[in-house]
């Protein structure tokens, strides 16, 4: 990383949160199912417009469900993905201007 992008990650983003978030295979792979969710979440009922139903994401996943709370909390630590409770459902949306932030601090845009 250039000093000019460690210089945006201290100044707008928490990189070490979104590095340890995009460590695990499986966080990556929840990001790039949120970025088309029409195509990867066909059975939800609700508009994408809230985001993913985290019931969905579990289904998804196929992991236990303390499991997968526990990658959506950490990639929501970082910023990357955005909360949205609907009565008593949680919805979660990619957090598109933190990822093209953190996109344009590794490749020194910024």
């Amino acid at each position: 990383m250039t000093k000019k992008s460690k210089a945006a990650c201290a100044r707008n983003l928490d990189c070490d949160a979104i590095h340890k978030a995009l460590a695990n295979p499986m966080r990556r792979q929840i990001l790039a199912w949120l970025k088309d969710p029409e195509v990867h979440f066909p059975g939800q009922e609700h508009p994408f417009d809230l985001g993913v139903c985290a019931g969905q994401i579990d289904d998804r996943c196929g992991l236990s469900q303390s499991t997968v709370s526990v990658h959506l909390s950490t990639l929501q630590k970082a910023d990357l993905i955005v909360p949205r409770k609907v009565g008593q459902w949680i919805f979660y949306k990619r957090n598109e201007t933190v990822i093209q932030d953190f996109l344009d601090a590794i490749n020194g845009d910024l």
